[in-house]
């Protein structure tokens, strides 16, 4: 199967991003007798759709890669490259406008949450599609995303059945594959965990031990008494079930429902199993160069331009626009 995700420079990236995306990007890649052909991408065209401080932005797009690197995903394996490397991404998203309504997007969810934070702009209005575009220029058939990027995937299926249907068939119909992690939510028990919001609601992946231990520490849940059992509460030991395993989060769950649970207990048990798994992460992001990461990018738009350019050719040809 030939499997398309992409992660945008953000600057931070968090345990959610991990669990819910890169960590899942390399159990992928790592498929038996490699039956999965595995493309991974830094979005910055995406990335540019909010206000950014572009004095830092080419540092975040290396240290994105950093963190996908770190998370176990191998250059000899997949191929890594940066969206902007490769423009025919752009000039399919303008060919998938011709045949995507209005409606479909502004019923984009994401684009409704994103709103109430940012301005609207048309490139967030029309994110879906570049999106879209990412996942067809390679006819990708697997979509590693998290829950919130369904949406997106089931638009990218609609508008290759319309675009078969109306110029021929050209694309597979990809499907979304979502990781078996449950969605992390924030630590303030408030909605799922966010870059955007304070640093003390998220654990980066690049946190040090001891700010790991004061942030679990902090963190939000019930008091270990009442009947029903807090979202937040249950958020946490989702967690250690990711990180220690899902016999030993069963045991504090036990707990719980008994109302014996000792969050003095649990929660440096939980900041403890993250800091274990945190610690090679840091340690391979640690010792991948500027220069490295360079280099991969280039071999990789190298390695799928011409794959881009068959592609838009293809597609052009069936839209009646090569004379």
């Amino acid at each position: 199967m030939k499997i398309f995700s992409g992660i945008q420079p953000s600057g931070v990236v968090h345990l959610g991003n991990y669990l819910g995306a890169m960590k899942n990007w390399a159990n992928l890649q790592n498929s038996p007798a490699g039956e999965n052909e595995a493309i991974f991408c830094v979005v910055d065209y995406h990335a540019i759709t909010v206000d950014y401080p572009k004095d830092e932005m080419p540092q975040r797009i290396i240290n994105a890669a950093k963190d996908i690197l770190a998370s176990g995903v191998d250059p000899n394996k997949s191929t890594l490259f940066l969206q902007s490397d490769i423009p025919e991404h752009t000039e399919l998203a303008w060919l998938l406008n011709t045949i995507t309504t209005m409606g479909e997007l502004s019923r984009m969810t994401q684009y409704k949450d994103k709103t109430a934070k940012h301005e609207e702009r048309a490139g967030l209005f029309d994110y879906p599609v570049l999106m879209a575009a990412d996942i067809m220029i390679y006819k990708a058939e697997g979509v590693p995303v998290g829950e919130d990027q369904v949406q997106h995937v089931e638009l990218t299926r609609d508008l290759v059945r319309r675009f078969n249907s109306k110029f021929g068939d050209t694309f597979p119909e990809p499907k979304p594959l979502l990781t078996e992690a449950k969605r992390v939510m924030s630590l303030s028990g408030s909605g799922k965990m966010s870059k955007s919001d304070s640093p003390s609601t998220y654990i980066a992946m690049t946190d040090e031990p001891d700010v790991i231990r004061k942030k679990i520490s902090s963190a939000v849940t019930d008091d270990g008494q009442s009947d029903d059992i807090s979202q937040s509460t249950i958020n946490l030991i989702n967690l250690y079930g990711e990180f220690a395993g899902q016999g030993e989060a069963d045991k504090f769950m036990e707990q719980r429902k008994a109302k014996t649970i000792k969050y003095s207990e649990f929660k440096p048990a939980l900041a403890e199993a993250i800091i274990n798994e945190l610690e090679p992460f840091q340690k391979r992001r640690a010792g991948v160069t500027d220069e490295e990461v360079k280099k991969i990018f280039t071999d990789g738009a190298a390695k799928l331009r011409p794959i881009a350019q068959e592609t838009l050719k293809e597609v052009k040809e069936k839209m009646g626009l090569i004379i």
